[in-house]
């Protein structure tokens, strides 16, 4: 299956205004639009969660590898 052409759409759209009304479909958007925000919301958390665990892995390691060896030499 290909993506969606003009037609397609158009259909979907008579058939969501059939099945919801005029009155409806503004709720319906509003829903929507709400359940994106929440998403990108949510990925974004994610996202800044993973960079800051990353991050601090990587001030670890420098920290770690710049610190002199304990052993001594007699």
């Amino acid at each position: 299956m290909g993506p969606l052409g003009f037609n397609e759409i158009l259909i979907i759209l008579l058939i969501v205004l059939l099945l919801f009304g005029g009155k409806k479909i503004p709720e319906l958007m509003r829903g929507l639009g709400r359940g994106m925000r929440e998403f990108n919301d949510a990925k974004n958390n994610v996202r800044r969660e993973i960079e800051e665990g990353m991050t601090e892995k990587e001030r670890t390691a420098n920290t770690t590898a710049s610190t002199p060896s304990s052993t001594t030499q007699p």
